[in-house]
């Protein structure tokens, strides 16, 4: 492994520094799901009411006014989407601040898949070649390989809460064990955005 394959850790901080392909993992699956949650021309799951990452939605779009990333542009509309809805719901819990979902893993967490993709975006590659585990969108909207996706990450037991879907258990030590519970707690489907989460100890 070489030091590029790691974040450093801040400094000052006591914390193990964080495995480049744990923030790339949760950056996938955040990007898949907010895919796959779309409404879409595709009628995909319809979490949220936008048809960015599709040919005649906001793809068209985009590659007129983003020739270059246009690709990105549309992925990241869709995760943006995605992070507004789990918002909503968040607030919908008396103590928002604690939940850790998908879309909200922890202010440090999200700071730095937010410069991750920034520094994807840079790089000239496309996101399937930065990201390989972006292929699952490339062949229109397949249900069943999408819950065949969501059940390769594990099982994920859950109750419901105010917010959405509480998992059981503790919140996982790293992000890529973190990424993997909250994508498995998408199952079963749901009519809506479940929003699986765990309640981050006081």
């Amino acid at each position: 492994m070489s030091v590029f394959d790691v974040e450093s850790a801040p400094v000052g901080s006591h914390q193990e520094p964080i495995p480049m392909s744990d923030i790339d993992m949760a950056l996938t699956s955040q990007l898949v799901v907010a895919w796959a949650g779309e409404t879409g021309e595709e009628h995909r799951l319809g979490w949220w009411r936008c048809d960015l990452a599709s040919e005649y939605g906001g793809e068209d779009l985009f590659r007129r006014l983003l020739p270059s990333t246009w690709r990105w542009a549309a992925l990241q509309g869709a995760r943006e989407a995605a992070r507004r809805v789990d918002a909503e719901l968040r607030r919908r819990d008396h103590e928002p601040d604690r939940i850790i979902s998908l879309f909200s893993l922890g202010f440090e967490l999200d700071e730095r898949i937010e410069e991750r993709l920034a520094d994807l975006k840079r790089s000239g590659h496309t996101p399937d070649e930065a990201l390989p585990g972006l292929a699952i969108t490339h062949d229109g909207w397949r249900p069943d390989i999408f819950w065949d996706w969501v059940a390769d990450h594990g099982k994920a037991g859950g109750t419901t809460s105010p917010a959405g879907r509480r998992l059981s258990g503790s919140l996982p030590a790293t992000v890529g064990q973190q990424a993997r519970r909250l994508v498995a707690g998408l199952a079963p489907a749901a009519e809506h955005y479940p929003l699986p989460h765990f309640r981050r100890a006081l």
